[in-house]
């Protein structure tokens, strides 16, 4: 009795009413870019809302710790505000930042950073670096993926509207490359053309789930059509109106998704057309890209990332390197340029493949693959005498394990290159790493997704005397 008192107690101290509204200052940005700001200490969150801002906010949703609303009017606009440029911003969950000058949202990101190190990681000391800068903010994702749908008995193509499996119709999306674009449009118009049953989540009935598009720096375009069935119907037609509307197009595949999930790709593909991959280039690397590799969307910032993360490793031609999640090797082969050897590890196995054949191509000889868990592949790396100088780690967005931690630190490397797409797990595991010994020296953002939330971070890390 005493316990349900408590909570009754708990909730009559929340000072917002869902449906009212209520005038806020937005203090900053949260992590997927709403406006952040409390009223009566009670925080309110508000997408659309920029720093510096009044408003006046309708409540949608009351949690105990927390509450979100929408907009109806601001009263005072941010100086940094600026008109979106793309007519579906308000409805589509592809962007959160074009409301935000760029300026600003360079800022935003490394505050961010900084946000996550001190309050998560309790590390407010550690220097973070300006915001690298993209030269080109617009139309700069050489991979995309749109659900396929019909929305009043037609087909619709492009992004997902926020919060929502309702797809927004799209036909010139700002952040992708225009190849991207055109072979959108042309796969909405030919499905419609050839009657081919578009696939229903709800009824796991029709065909085309969706499309997939990857541009490499020669403006080669490769077309992955999603599949929930194992034929495409009319095939054959498909391929010959694409290579009509699509100069630029020299390979396309079909990926098999027969799965009841919100999976974008299948395990099994097959090239329908043209070559089995395109080539894409990294400074003086080139990578054969097929439907499933991993590379980074923004082409010129992922250079300078890995570019930053060279000149953090400070190799010299005589030191041992381990990247302990190498994926397809991209960031292997730029640290083998200047180290003496380097060991690539990566639990998936394609993955590892994929990387070996890019090392072939590129001719690079002192760059080893290897399959496992790090956790297992660098002890006995250990036992075998290999004695790393520098550890380097791009690990995915859920961050690293602690044992992961504690085996880089095992190895005793002199330093460690911490590559993070999440400043979240970037801070936790930078905490953990301080008490194994290592110490943050600095963290440098790289902007790879102008106009979204996301941040990618470069961090050294030295080992203590």
């Amino acid at each position: 009795m005493k316990h349900r008192k408590t909570i009754k107690q708990a909730a009559q101290t929340i000072p917002v009413c869902k449906g009212r509204t209520y005038e806020l200052q937005i203090d900053r940005l949260g992590t997927s870019s709403e406006g952040v700001g409390r009223y009566e200490n009670f925080t309110v969150f508000v997408p659309n809302a920029l720093p510096g801002e009044n408003v006046s906010v309708i409540i949608e949703e009351v949690k105990n710790s927390y509450a979100r609303g929408r907009i109806k009017q601001i009263l005072h606009e941010s100086v940094d505000r600026v008109a979106p440029l793309c007519e579906l911003y308000e409805e589509c969950g592809g962007c959160q930042l074009q409301h935000l000058s760029y300026e600003a949202q360079l800022r935003a990101k490394r505050a961010q950073v900084v946000d996550a190190l001190t309050h998560i990681g309790k590390l407010p000391q550690i220097p973070v670096m300006e915001t690298l800068r993209a030269e080109e903010p617009w139309n700069y994702r050489n991979k995309m993926q749109f659900p396929i749908g019909r929305n009043i008995g037609k087909i619709v193509i492009g992004c997902f509207a926020q919060g929502s499996h309702r797809i927004i119709n799209t036909e010139n999306c700002h952040i992708q490359r225009a190849e991207n674009n055109d072979l959108a449009n042309a796969a909405r118009e030919i499905a419609e053309q050839l009657h081919i049953p578009v696939y229903n989540e709800d009824t796991h009935k029709g065909v085309l789930r969706h499309i997939v598009g990857r541009v490499g720096r020669s403006n080669d375009l490769m077309a992955v059509i999603v599949t929930a069935t194992k034929q495409l119907p009319r095939a054959k037609d498909f391929v010959r109106m694409m290579r009509e509307r699509l100069p630029n197009l020299v390979s396309v595949h079909q990926n098999i998704q027969t799965y009841r999930n919100n999976v974008i790709m299948g395990r099994d593909t097959q090239l329908l057309w043209g070559r089995p991959t395109i080539i894409d280039s990294l400074g003086r690397l080139n990578f054969h890209i097929s439907p499933r590799s991993f590379f980074q969307v923004n082409t010129r910032q992922a250079e300078r990332l890995y570019e930053q993360a060279l000149a953090y490793a400070d190799l010299h031609g005589t030191e041992t390197v381990i990247d302990a999640y190498c994926g397809t090797g991209t960031i292997t082969l730029f640290l083998a340029q200047k180290a003496r050897k380097v060991y690539g590890i990566e639990i998936v196995q394609p993955a590892i493949l994929d990387a070996r054949k890019n090392a072939r191509d590129n001719h690079v000889k002192n760059a080893e693959f290897i399959v496992g868990d790090a956790t297992a592949v660098m002890p006995a790396l250990y036992k075998q005498g290999i004695r790393p100088d520098v550890v380097v780690v791009d690990p995915p967005r859920a961050g690293c394990t602690e044992t992961v931690l504690r085996t880089f630190a095992n190895m005793k490397p002199q330093r460690i290159v911490y590559v993070s797409c999440n400043p979240a797990t970037l801070a936790r595991d930078l905490a953990i790493l301080k008490g194994l010994g290592y110490l943050a020296q600095e963290v440098q953002p790289v902007d790879l997704f102008p106009q979204t939330s996301h941040v990618e971070n470069v961090c050294l890390l030295k080992k203590q005397k």
